[in-house]
């Protein structure tokens, strides 16, 4: 730079006008003209799972632009800071370009032909020695529904192994579950209007403020919609962003919610304000679960368990009971618990019996955490055959097997290992093999030192992946990705809609797209390729499979095509006959839940306390969770300058009184230990959005990587893990080593922490003057 340039930046005369200027765009209006885009692909953001509707732009065959789509009835034209930047992820450092195998110890680029005979070659000689289900694959939630499918069919009929599971066991599979226990089948059973149509509007473990931000917009729209002001209640012990938007917030105890959902249930039947013409058309079990409530639930107990007082249970009950229409909504909150599962079927009873299912603005609905965890529970293969299956119907393995033509034998009868129980297996010697499809389990999973074993004793790892992630680098083998602007196919968001994400570059480098890696590696195991993939080359061909694998079903596509998809914005299964243009709402009085019966189960289900709860030593409780900026464990959002620059590194939210017994400001950085690890160097933010005795830390990062102290806990039914709540000591500079953090509070360090807290009353009132 010169130095008259130098002297213009610095007096402010140079005012970067080439730089920063504006040109016209005849969708967009003014856009930067140095990255003004050549055309706009139209497409659906592939980060969670509220899916909404966007353009990408292009500019001399690159993504240079992400913008809301302004008729998308998921956004309405608004983006969250993860989608804004998206087109930037696509070209990160971090890509992987080429097939990778490893050589001499390093992760070498070679030919797709020799890394897909070497992993072939792999994979039948540990079949052959130690049967098929030595090898094992662990799929993601953020492919393509046709990618899914595909890989599915191959995993589970070509290499005949049904040791197949996706990372949305880490976040969605109680929901699944939930649903199935309750109406008998998967599927959210509401949609987004409903918020917009709700009186009351009760989140349960749901700050999507931070983490399905978009959601907002549809209930800001409720008071236009309905005319009044929703009453909107936020159940979670930690006090979120979306705790500070709530009419009524309940800081319940960690890991209470289905303990305060019975006790709701309780006084709802005490004081008569039940639905008995709803319970008693449209429900099962009404008997023996009124029985159950009455035995164990009474207000006192309730309020002892989850720290609520009886009054404001009262107040709770008679505003959901009394209110025309109620939206229930949960995410990892509820998901994440070794109770998860039977929480959800709390969540559906409380619904079922004030006739809070299949109406507008009525409905018990989770909220997806990655954006096609859905598609993958409709048909990936992993927990159910495609088209909402089960694998221990002959029934419906032959109808499956009619469909795509191949022998019924083909088909497992059962489900194999979920996500915890093939590590488990690993561990045994009874899996040799692993394949990872774009997930990140040195970072995602919660039993990290099992994890870490098991890894070391596998014959082969393989990781399919668009970036190099942290399991990447240990990988013996490395299929290139392409990710999303790169290929083309379908994402389904929570409320059923099925989406269309088209492909608006080519992929980088000599990565390929997830289906063509699928259908390509299938050729090296010669028949199985003919059998499963003769008729299937491009996304289209796989959806219309898909359509005929779900005529009839629940989640039933038939009636879609790309082009319907594209024109209205997406369409909701069930897409048939009877419902063109797609449905909004699931089991509304014509249309029956998938039980024996058509109706829906009210469980007596049970709150079982925590297994790990504060104690000498370990005096605090762990609470995980997500932050708006960051987006699971880094391997996209990591890569992008803004984003990184919002939420570098993770942090640990304090209350007030912990800070002073740890003497302790924020900005200060202490360290976190469990009976199972320790994480140094984590950053402090004292805060009122924790309690007292509880501490919270966001997951995504590897470096105080959270996962390493997590309880290695799981659902018995959805094998999801219990992220949430666990024993911690915390350490500071300021109290030793020897020094515990309860002897802080009977020991001379008292004196140390009344200096302290005088110190930070003085510096409160210096920024407050």
């Amino acid at each position: 730079m010169s130095l008259i340039q130098k002297a213009k930046d610095f007096l402010g005369f140079d005012i970067k006008e080439d730089k920063y200027a504006l040109v016209d765009d005849p969708i967009f209006g003014k856009v930067a003209k140095d990255k003004a885009p050549d055309k706009w692909i139209r497409s659906t953001c592939g980060y969670c799972g509220v899916g909404c509707g966007m353009y990408i732009g292009v500019k001399n065959g690159k993504a240079v632009y992400s913008k809301g789509d302004p008729l998308h009835s998921v956004n309405f034209g608004t983006l969250c800071p993860k989608g804004l930047s998206e087109h930037k992820m696509v070209y990160a450092d971090s890509r992987v370009q080429a097939p990778l195998i490893r050589k001499n110890g390093e992760l070498t680029p070679t030919t797709w032909e020799e890394t897909f005979q070497h992993t072939s070659d792999a994979f039948k000689r540990i079949q052959a020695e130690h049967g098929k289900g030595a090898v094992a694959v662990i799929s993601t939630g953020q492919l393509l529904t046709e990618d899914f499918y595909a890989l599915g069919k191959f995993v589970q009929l070509g290499l005949e192994t049904n040791n197949y599971d996706g990372n949305t066991t880490l976040c969605m599979a109680s929901a699944v579950m939930g649903y199935k226990q309750t109406f008998g089948s998967d599927g959210p059973t509401g949609c987004y209007e409903d918020f917009e149509k709700a009186d009351v509007i009760m989140l349960i473990g749901a700050n999507i403020a931070d983490n399905h931000p978009i959601l907002k917009l549809h209930i800001a729209k409720n008071e236009q919609v309905t005319g009044k002001k929703p009453t909107i209640i936020v159940v979670d012990p930690r006090k979120s962003k979306t705790a500070q938007l709530a009419d009524i917030f309940v800081p319940l105890k960690p890991r209470s919610d289905l303990a305060l959902i019975n006790g709701l249930c309780y006084i709802i039947f005490e004081q008569g304000w039940e639905d008995e013409k709803f319970i008693r058309e449209r429900t099962n079990g009404y008997v023996e679960f009124k029985k159950h409530i009455l035995a164990n639930y009474p207000p006192q107990e309730v309020a002892e368990i989850t720290g609520i007082d009886v009054k404001e249970l009262y107040n709770l009950a008679k505003i959901y009971s009394q209110a025309d229409a109620v939206m229930s909504a949960w995410t990892m909150g509820v998901n994440q618990s070794s109770i998860g599962t039977d929480t959800v079927s709390a969540i559906c009873n409380l619904a079922l019996i004030t006739g809070n299912v299949g109406r507008e603005g009525a409905s018990p609905m989770s909220i997806t955490g990655q954006c096609n965890a859905m598609g993958t529970r409709e048909f990936g293969f992993t927990s159910s055959i495609p088209g909402y299956r089960n694998y221990a119907s002959d029934a419906d393995r032959q109808a499956f097997a009619d469909i795509v033509n191949v022998p019924v034998d083909l088909v497992p009868n059962k489900r194999g290992y979920a996500y915890p129980q093939i590590i488990d297996a690993i561990n045994r010697g009874e899996i040799k093999a692993l394949w990872v499809v774009a997930t990140n389990p040195l970072v995602s999973y919660p039993d990290q030192n099992a994890l870490r074993e098991a890894l070391k004793k596998l014959d082969i790892l393989v990781v399919q992946d668009a970036f190099m992630s942290d399991t990447a680098e240990i990988a013996d083998v490395v299929f290139a990705a392409a990710t999303w602007s790169e290929k083309e196919g379908c994402y389904t968001n929570s409320e059923r809609r099925c989406n269309l994400a088209k492909k608006a570059v080519e992929p980088l480098g000599d990565s390929k797209t997830d289906l063509d890696i699928v259908l390509e590696f299938s050729k090296y195991f010669e028949e199985k390729h003919e059998l499963l993939f003769k008729d299937l080359q491009t996304p289209r061909d796989i959806f219309n499979e898909i359509k005929k694998v779900s005529k009839g079903q629940l989640c039933d596509y038939s009636e879609m095509s790309y082009e319907k998809i594209e024109q209205l914005g997406g369409i909701q299964w069930p897409c048939n006959e009877q419902a063109p243009e797609g449905t909004k709402r699931l089991y509304t009085p014509d249309m029956p839940c998938r039980t024996a019966d058509g109706k829906a189960s009210l469980l007596p289900v049970e709150w079982i306390p925590l297994s790990e709860m504060a104690c000498a030593g370990l005096p605090l409780i762990l609470n995980t969770g997500r932050t708006v900026e960051q987006f699971h464990t880094r391997t996209k959002t990591g890569t992008i300058g803004i984003l990184d620059a919002l939420a570098p590194e993770a942090w640990v939210d304090l209350s007030p009184k912990d800070a002073l017994k740890l003497q302790v400001k924020s900005g200060d950085r202490i360290a976190l230990s469990g009976t199972r690890g320790r994480v140094e160097d984590v950053i402090v933010k004292i805060s009122e959005t924790v309690r007292e005795g509880n501490v919270f830390v966001p997951f995504h990062f590897n470096e105080q990587l959270i996962n390493n102290i997590t309880i290695p806990e799981f659902d018995p039914k959805s094998f999801e893990p219990n992220y949430k709540q666990c024993a911690v000591q915390l350490h500071s500079e300021a109290v030793p080593e020897g020094i515990t953090y309860e002897e802080v509070e009977i020991s001379g360090y008292l004196e140390g922490v009344k200096i302290y807290e005088e110190e930070s009353l003085v510096t409160q009132k210096e920024k407050s003057l």
